[in-house]
């Protein structure tokens, strides 16, 4: 019994090291064993995408999209690192016979690396006695190669062929665990070293090129396949801007911000680098406003430059990374082509450097704080952007002054196509406010001044914010001269008061009349801050006539567990029934949160639950609980009466 304790415990020890030691790639391998599991012992599952030889091991986000960058992903079922197959067993039972690093070329399939060893002379160098990891080049990957490049291997009696493979070859044994983000390995190619990284989608990158079968132990090291011959790093991102006479004008602009120097220094870089024709396609004075060095520095050229190195091959899905400006870039794909801020314009992918990574751009970047709120709308806004042109609010906009946009989406404007142009333009100037105010500034009670003249009212909720009937989506923005908020309704002011709200409507004349018993008239009136849940006509009719007839008779006080209610004749009784159906501050749908009971305190001292719940594909409020037991000498009746106010209908149970 002790043995058997002392090597399950043994057995937790080893589990436990090999998860702590294990690295974003070991673990990916272990996702996709887990998702092979039904195929056979050692399977792994990958994802190749469709119309390539490209292939991943699973992520959970790539497996449950069923796509990478983008492009329909299928599923393969291959052996895992080093296991394979044996005929009339099922998955791969197997593990691979150990070699040395040559022999090892051939179990990978690197069959084109392992002749150009030979031709080289290089397997001499490698199977002596040393241990040495080498970064070998798949066949496809050789066959990227252009002849030109093929032919220069051959020169010198194979000399550059060797020199390249040994460019290749690290002189001690590296599996991936070993491969730290940022980690820099010397070859065993004279003054040249290796860039790696290691990403936390479980790509590992060499000089960017990625990884695609890693960890084959040998004898004498290790062999791990990579996507396409690398080459030495020669000079850091300064170095590259100074020599491309087509990136004069970015290199340029970093001089004149002082930004040049910085690029020279050891670091961790990918620079997004807009070629000449890309400042060219500008419209004529376009970067005046920016061309000042304070600028340069602050906004302009820190928004192309990230502290991290994200070279194209790790990214399988759209990022968002900080900028050195500070501001968040989205970095993504689409099936080979890189994307920045979902938009296509990367040139040339994967210029390695010693201190980062650059990759040449069409267009020229932009940060939110140095465009124009008007600039900063995007597709989804597209028609309150039509409209703001058209109608012209530009004109009433004063420059050097800021001010904020509540831009609706899209959906919203179908409710205004029976409107008239003049009422529509009224409409919309209640969506420009005369200051520039941020989501952190906004609290409860808060009054915004509209380019009408209007008064919008903020209102602060657990899980929203809102001004006035219309809540903020995500994706607030900030430019140079105002912010920027997206709305899901358009915003509508009112200058009634509940009272004649109630009136207007014409369906609450029974809740009206006991307001006006119960001494509540006023409320209804006067200034205030309120929500009602008022019960229409229709839901008293629910009432039996007894009920009804009880109501009026002014009955209840709660006793101390505020749970049944007993005669008195006090108005105070119908007035504590009514106060239950008011909380003090206003509660718009749009602010109550959604899944969860949201407990409202009422001006009778009890909380009242509603949550939203859906009734015929509506959503409408609700009260959870029933709140009173009337005590009579007859039993007492159970009722439940209906009622609206404005959009949602709630279940009350008096």
């Amino acid at each position: 019994m002790d043995k058997l304790l002392v090597v399950n415990l043994f057995v937790l020890v080893l589990c436990s090291v090999g998860r702590v030691n294990s690295s974003a790639y070991d673990k990916i391998v272990t996702h996709s064993r887990i998702r092979a599991r039904k195929e056979g012992p050692n399977v792994c599952a990958l994802q190749q995408v469709m119309g390539s030889s490209k292939k991943y091991f699973s992520t959970c986000r790539n497996w449950h999209k069923g796509s990478i960058c983008g492009k329909k992903a299928v599923v393969l079922y291959e052996c895992c690192p080093g296991y394979m197959k044996i005929e009339g067993m099922k998955g791969c039972p197997a593990a691979a016979p150990i070699d040395d690093v040559y022999g090892t070329l051939g179990l990978v399939k690197a069959t084109v690396t392992q002749q150009y060893i030979n031709e080289s002379q290089l397997r001499g160098d490698i199977e002596g006695p040393t241990s040495v990891t080498l970064f070998a080049p798949s066949n496809d990957a050789w066959d990227l190669l252009d002849p030109n490049e093929k032919l220069k291997l051959a020169e010198n009696e194979n000399q550059e062929l060797y020199n390249t493979l040994l460019f290749h070859t690290v002189n001690q044994r590296l599996v991936t665990k070993d491969m730290k983000n940022g980690l820099v390995v010397p070859t065993m190619s004279e003054d040249h070293n290796l860039y790696i990284n290691h990403y936390g989608n479980g790509v590992v990158t060499v000089n960017c090129a990625r990884i695609i079968y890693g960890n084959q132990v040998a004898t004498n090291g290790a062999v791990h396949v990579i996507d396409r011959v690398i080459r030495p790093v020669s000079g850091k991102i300064k170095d590259i801007l100074e020599e491309n006479e087509n990136l004069s004008s970015f290199t340029t602009a970093a001089s004149a911000a002082d930004l040049l120097d910085k690029l020279g220094e050891a670091g961790h870089y990918t620079l997004f680098v807009p070629t000449d024709e890309a400042f060219d396609k500008l419209p004529s004075g376009y970067l005046e406003p920016t061309l000042h060095p304070l600028l340069l520095r602050a906004l302009f050229l820190p928004y192309h430059l990230l502290n991290s190195v994200q070279c194209a091959e790790a990214i399988m899905a759209g990022s968002v990374y900080e900028t050195e400006e500070g501001s968040s870039i989205e970095i993504g794909c689409d099936g080979d082509f890189l994307t920045v801020n979902g938009i296509k314009m990367v040139l040339k992918k994967d210029i390695v450097t010693s201190n980062g990574v650059i990759h040449l751009i069409d267009q020229v970047l932009f940060p939110d704080s140095a465009k124009e709120i008007t600039e900063l709308m995007g597709e989804s806004q597209s028609y309150f952007r039509d409209y703001f042109s058209e109608m012209d609010f530009a004109s009433a906009m004063r420059p050097n002054l800021e001010y904020t946009l509540l831009a609706p989406l899209n959906g919203v404007f179908t409710e205004v196509s029976s409107i008239a142009k003049s009422e529509l333009k009224l409409l919309l100037e209640n969506h420009i406010l005369k200051v520039k105010v941020s989501l952190s500034e906004l609290y409860t009670g808060q009054q915004l001044e509209t380019l009408s003249g209007k008064f919008l009212r903020a209102f602060i909720y657990r899980t929203a914010v809102c001004l006035e009937n219309a809540c903020m989506v995500r994706g607030s923005k900030e430019g140079k001269n105002g912010a920027l908020h997206l709305v899901g309704s358009l915003v509508k002011t009112s200058d009634k008061t509940l009272y004649k709200v109630l009136k207007d409507e014409g369906q609450f004349k029974i809740f009206l009349s006991l307001m006006e018993t119960a001494g509540l008239y006023d409320m209804l009136k006067e200034e205030g801050a309120y929500t009602i849940f008022a019960p229409t006509d229709d839901a008293f009719k629910e009432l039996t006539s007894e009920d009804l007839t009880l109501l009026k008779k002014f009955f209840c006080l709660c006793n101390k567990a505020c749970s049944v209610l007993t005669l008195t004749g006090d108005v105070t009784a119908l007035k504590n029934i009514l106060l239950y159906h008011i909380s003090n501050g206003i509660f718009i749908s749009g602010g109550l949160e959604r899944g969860v009971t949201n407990m409202l305190k009422t001006m009778q001292g009890l909380n009242l639950p509603v949550k939203f719940v859906r009734t015929n594909k509506t959503q409408e409020t609700r009260q959870d609980r029933k709140p009173f037991k009337i005590k009579q000498e007859t039993e007492p009746k159970k009722n439940r009466t209906r009622t609206k106010t404005k959009n949602k209908t709630q279940q009350l149970k008096p």
